[in-house]
């Protein structure tokens, strides 16, 4: 049976989709990542996203996970991601710094160019150039934490030089995964890509590898890998129960799928979870399922979300519990390593 013998560590992501309030979602993803910590995962990572709900329902990740921090002790906090060029470099250097200080150094720093077109717009700045927005405020981001002198001669307060060691940088493309590479980055990786005219069956491992490649290829010597794939996992206690869930949650998130560029899936249940790349279904299915991506021999961390199911919340608590307790453990994951080994100095 295959194992991922690379696989050190086991997070669970949210882009707090549920459906529910805006108060509901930030209260029941707590919840889900106060439940992610004692299943024994090793970290927690969160999504921004400005205005477009159904995309994601968190446009302050630092507030959020200050908010987390208070209601956990072990579990490591990420963003995945801060859309870096709508945001202020500075200020994402401070409250990174300060959030890792108050969660005694649990923090993960994930950026990435993200950004729908229409909130660049109301930002005041033009999504054509994202790409050296993105660089110019990477940039600022690591002067300020190591201490640099920033523009007019400032430092910041406080300091936090540790955490240019665990940004991570996310990426749909060859070019970005060289990048990460050669900064000594994490690479985060998607739990689904768009595939292209010229290869519509592609699978996400064919559309992923390669950047795998491009990143340990311009990694420095003696630069320790991290490699996380996202992926979208959802376990019920029985095969039945997962089907009925996911045929509600993926026939819902199709119109917003649509827009995100995927070319469209067949009518059957079956086609949408072959289109999402999604593994659904009791744990020996989901097992199975997971075994099938290739990529995930390489990854060091595997984190999942159960979007685009997005069953209620007690189905995703659950969920993260059968993760844990079943599945991960056949994949090579424990415990044990998980808490022993930390996601960086």
């Amino acid at each position: 049976m295959k194992r991922f013998a690379n696989l050190k560590r086991l997070g669970f992501f949210t882009r707090l989709l549920d459906e529910a309030p805006a108060a509901d979602r930030y209260r029941f993803a707590a919840e889900q990542i106060v439940r992610a910590e004692k299943a024994g995962l090793d970290s927690a990572w969160i999504a921004q996203h400005h205005f477009h709900e159904r995309e994601g329902g968190l446009p302050s990740p630092f507030t959020f996970l200050g908010y987390v921090a208070a209601q956990t002790s072990r579990i490591r906090l990420g963003t995945g991601i801060v859309t870096l060029p709508l945001e202020s470099a500075v200020r994402v250097a401070e409250d990174a710094a300060v959030l890792d200080l108050l969660c005694n150094g649990r923090f993960e720093l994930g950026v990435g160019t993200g950004g729908n077109p229409s909130a660049f717009a109301a930002f005041g700045l033009d999504g054509a150039q994202r790409n050296e927005i993105f660089a110019r405020n990477l940039d600022i981001v690591r002067k300020a934490l190591t201490g640099k002198q920033l523009d007019g001669g400032d430092t910041l307060y406080p300091q936090r030089p540790q955490l240019d060691k665990r940004i991570w940088q996310a990426t749909f493309s060859v070019a970005g995964g060289a990048r990460a590479g050669k900064a000594g980055d994490g690479l985060l990786l998607s739990r689904t890509q768009p595939r292209s005219k010229d290869a519509p069956n592609a699978t996400l491992a064919e559309i992923q590898n390669p950047i795998i490649d491009a990143y340990l290829e311009a990694l420095p010597p003696g630069c320790e890998p991290r490699i996380m794939a996202s992926r979208s996992v959802f376990v019920a206690d029985d095969h039945r129960e997962a089907m009925r869930l996911a045929d509600i949650g993926l026939r819902r998130a199709l119109p917003q799928f649509m827009k995100g560029g995927h070319l469209p899936p067949g009518e059957t249940l079956e086609e949408m979870i072959e289109a999402f790349d999604t593994h659904v279904g009791a744990a020996d299915e989901v097992i199975a399922s997971l075994r099938t991506d290739a990529t995930l021999e390489r990854v060091t961390d595997l984190v999942f979300q159960v979007h685009s199911v997005d069953a209620p919340h007690p189905y995703v608590l659950r969920s993260i519990e059968l993760v844990a307790d079943k599945v991960a453990p056949a994949l090579g994951w424990t415990r044990t390593a998980a808490k022993d080994v930390a996601l960086a100095g």
